[in-house]
């Protein structure tokens, strides 16, 4: 005879698990269709047919020229960028014992904005202001040392931030107010390098600060996936040791968790991966604070359904704002990083005031 008392908490943790993965397929499925979205929309006035024929490989030469060369490396750069920024926030949210926490925030992309631009200046890599139709592109012909240099100012600013953290005697409230004082150094070392460049420099570094997903070309995009992915499926392997970290430090390792180790490979990555998502598309603000925490309402803090669900929703985040940059304003596209700061910084006051008093 089956004993119901038993059985019931069993059902009730399967019914919950079953809801997260539930979830998982929605965010899944949203992405999938902002995809197709982004990619029917525009001034060339595909429909969505002609769109899942070019996909299939059998549309005319000009639909497949407007989707493969134009909007899907558009679309591509968002989802990994996307990913990689939600990413960042969230293990840093979880390392750092921060909700405020991401990339932005802290002053690690404004690190990596200063290394890609005294690379474009200083070590001449190659930054030219090329006139278009319609807009302005930058090329770069040396992005692996404006890769380099960046990550260089954004694992300084890592170092820092670990430093402070390490230290335990500010709040997480104050970490914040010293990524702020991070951000305004770095953006001021900007300016003094662009203070000794020439027009052509300086224009370059500007509009490439705007924020660009159309700069990427396909070589390009294959890397930023690659170090996303890796850092993924470091994060998802270390996915109970991120929940012990929910509970503390000191309760981590009593449980067995390398926190030190930990903390420091994801730190890094997180550098990394913030690193070459500003070095190939500029600065992009609020996404990986803002995706984790629209999630987590969903899924909760269990790292083994937050992971995938931050990245999942940095992507859609990213997508949808491209979308929204081609449209407001067509046929001009607005700077995406601008766009993600005019929508992220209302959230982001209201984070403040709303989770204030947990941050203290």
């Amino acid at each position: 005879m089956i004993n119901l008392e038993k059985t019931a908490p069993h059902n009730a943790y399967r019914n919950f698990i079953l809801k997260k993965w539930l979830a998982l397929l929605v965010l899944l499925a949203v992405l999938l269709v902002s995809v197709l979205v982004s990619i029917s929309a525009g001034s060339s006035g595909l429909t969505v047919s002609e769109v899942m024929t070019a996909l299939l490989g059998r549309g005319t030469k000009q639909t497949n020229a407007i989707i493969w060369n134009i909007r899907m490396p558009r679309i591509c750069t968002g989802i990994a960028v996307g990913a990689a920024l939600a990413l960042t926030g969230c293990i840093m949210q979880n390392v750092l014992r921060n909700p405020l926490a991401s990339a932005s925030t802290l002053g690690v992309s404004q690190g990596a904005s200063f290394g890609a631009a005294f690379a474009i200046v200083c070590l001449d890599a190659g930054a030219q202001l090329n006139a278009g139709a319609t807009s302005a592109a930058v090329s770069i012909s040396n992005p692996y040392l404006v890769t380099l240099c960046a990550f260089v100012g954004g694992f300084a600013t890592t170092v820092v931030i670990l430093a402070l953290s390490r230290g335990g005697r500010i709040s997480p409230a104050t970490m914040v107010l010293a990524g702020v004082a991070l951000s305004s150094l770095f953006s001021g070392g900007t300016t003094i390098v662009q203070y000794f460049a020439d027009d052509v420099k300086v224009a370059s570094v500007v509009y490439w600060t705007f924020g660009d997903l159309g700069r990427a070309n396909w070589r390009e995009i294959g890397l930023i996936f690659a170090i996303t992915l890796l850092s993924f499926l470091y994060f998802i392997g270390n996915r109970w040791n991120f929940n012990a970290m929910e509970s503390g430090a000191n309760t981590a390792k009593s449980l067995g968790v390398p926190v030190d180790r930990l903390i420091l490979i994801s730190m890094v990555l997180c550098s990394l991966m913030a690193a070459v998502s500003t070095a190939f598309v500029g600065c992009i603000s609020f996404v990986g604070l803002i995706a984790p925490h629209m999630v987590r309402r969903f899924v909760g803090n269990d790292y083994r359904f937050l992971i995938p669900a931050s990245a999942l929703m940095g992507a859609v985040v990213l997508v949808l704002a491209e979308l929204v940059s081609r449209s407001v304003v067509a046929p001009s596209i607005l700077p995406i990083g601008a766009l993600t700061s005019f929508l992220g910084a209302p959230l982001f006051l209201y984070m403040i005031f709303r989770k204030g008093g947990a941050a203290q």
